[in-house]
């Protein structure tokens, strides 16, 4: 079966709709470039859009009805919105549930060191990612220090114009022959991802500063200490993040595309977000979910990635505001429930073809891609849905004009990956990964098709109105 590209199909009113779709989309992603901000971003336009905090409904015992919306935010790195449904929650809620997180470097505990007059900050890689890829390009640091007496201090350097940027080294290429005889997985070592930040020696005031060893670490310490209020030891409650710096821009001469950090996932979590703020409260019979989590790139594991009990614990929350909770009632909507896993899928690349199965692959421009089952060579890891819910989904996207496509995660021996999907079947419910597809996966900076984007809105936002 061969699926058409939709830009075929739009005329010139859709294209400018997609078109201003993507600007908010790119707007999101060069802000939101961690799972802190994200949550920050996403909190915002959803009060815009009538939400309330659901910890002071908690507080408070205020009563939660039909067409209530509320949120909770958990650790400031995870997030789930709920609007109430009109039929009891113990019937199954309709969720949309997206990761935030994305590869990146993370500073160590003890960064800061130097090393023959040059100052760096030595990082640990998060999520997979090819190594060679982060060296030579510009970086930016995000991320909270939290002093010893609560102060949370927000570092933010290298998106501005006026703001310095950072680099991570490779070897001249006249002096590489030994290097570029290694595999690509060692070409660049984990420990050698080390960020360049400084090399001004603190200039002496006195002969006993003369005596200052490591001048250069002195001068960047008293940066911070000037700029942040920061300590060298600060750095041992710091969540400071490394990634490319710039914004998400339109890629190719027909501007169809958007080039930029981080859409594994928040391409997902952005249009999940918007179809479920957009959907009116009319639409939700069933109560309606959104869930932005994190972690999933290292197997959502921790208190905010999806194997936290997070979930079923706000949810709980809410049904006993709703005067329905019970341990079988709360049982009986997690099982009752379907899912829409939003997770990209790898886009055909035409440079690589002999990893794809053709017939089994995402294309740009052919919309949403429902991914029946992801894991790892004989499915290991997988969730796998079941038939009738792939033709429930089917139905109600033709039924509503909505493009999409079917796809595996590149040739069954070539490798894979996973998703939350598997996470939230355990109890139960109909779950489906579905998402955007996306060239340069887990690259600094990934590619998507804005029509796919485009697509993906409207479909989650139909799932939400017609899944029953």
């Amino acid at each position: 079966m061969t699926k058409t590209n939709v830009w075929t199909s739009y005329d010139e009113k859709t294209i400018a709709q997609v078109n201003a779709f993507s600007e908010g989309y790119k707007e999101f992603i060069s802000k939101g470039k961690t799972e802190r901000l994200c949550v920050a971003l996403s909190k915002e336009l959803a009060e815009k859009k009538g939400f309330e905090n659901l910890d002071e409904k908690i507080k408070n015992g205020t009563k939660l009805k039909a067409g209530d919306k509320v949120y909770a935010d958990f650790m400031g790195k995870a997030l789930m919105l709920a609007v109430i449904g009109s039929s009891p929650i113990s019937d199954g809620t309709n969720i949309l549930g997206a990761h935030i997180d994305s590869p990146r470097m993370d500073l160590k505990q003890n960064p800061l060191y130097e090393s023959t007059e040059m100052a760096y900050l030595d990082t640990h890689y998060y999520g997979g990612i090819k190594k060679y890829q982060w060296v030579t390009i510009p970086l930016a640091l995000h991320g909270v220090v939290v002093k010893k007496d609560g102060t949370v201090i927000t570092v933010a350097v290298g998106e501005d114009e006026s703001d310095p940027i950072f680099c991570i080294t490779d070897l001249l290429v006249h002096l590489a022959g030994e290097q570029m005889a290694k595999k690509a997985a060692t070409v660049i070592e984990g420990e050698k991802l080390d960020v360049l930040i400084g090399s001004q020696p603190l200039k002496a005031e006195s002969e006993e500063d003369e005596k200052e060893k490591e001048a250069v670490k002195a001068n960047i310490l008293k940066l911070l200490k000037d700029k942040y209020d920061i300590e060298e030891d600060d750095f041992l409650s710091a969540e400071i993040e490394v990634v490319p710096a710039g914004k998400a821009r339109d890629l190719g001469f027909d501007r169809s595309m958007v080039m930029g950090y981080g859409q594994d996932d928040r391409i997902c979590a952005y249009t999940s977000l918007m179809a479920f703020l957009d959907a009116e409260s009319a639409y939700f019979t069933r109560t309606g979910i959104c869930l932005l989590v994190d972690k999933e790139e290292i197997g959502s594991v921790g208190a905010t990635g999806m194997h936290s009990h997070f979930f079923e614990d706000t949810l709980a929350e809410i049904m006993e505001l709703c005067g329905e909770y019970s341990s079988l009632n709360l049982r009986r909507a997690l099982r009752n429930s379907f899912m829409l896993s939003s997770d990209v899928s790898a886009a055909f690349d035409p440079s690589y073809a002999s990893c794809f199965d053709k017939n089994n692959a995402a294309y740009f421009g052919r919309g949403l891609v429902f991914n029946k089952y992801t894991g790892a060579r004989g499915k290991s890891g997988s969730n796998d849905a079941n038939a009738e819910y792939m033709a429930k989904l089917r139905n109600i996207m033709d039924n509503a004009n909505v493009a999409f496509q079917t796809s595996e995660l590149g040739k069954v021996d070539q490798g894979g990956g996973g998703t939350i999907a598997y996470i939230t079947a355990n109890y139960g419910m109909n779950v489906i990964d579905s998402g955007i597809a996306v060239l340069n996966m887990h690259a600094p900076w990934e590619v998507s098709s804005k029509a796919d984007i485009y697509e993906a809105y409207k479909g989650y936002g139909v799932f939400l109105k017609e899944m029953k």
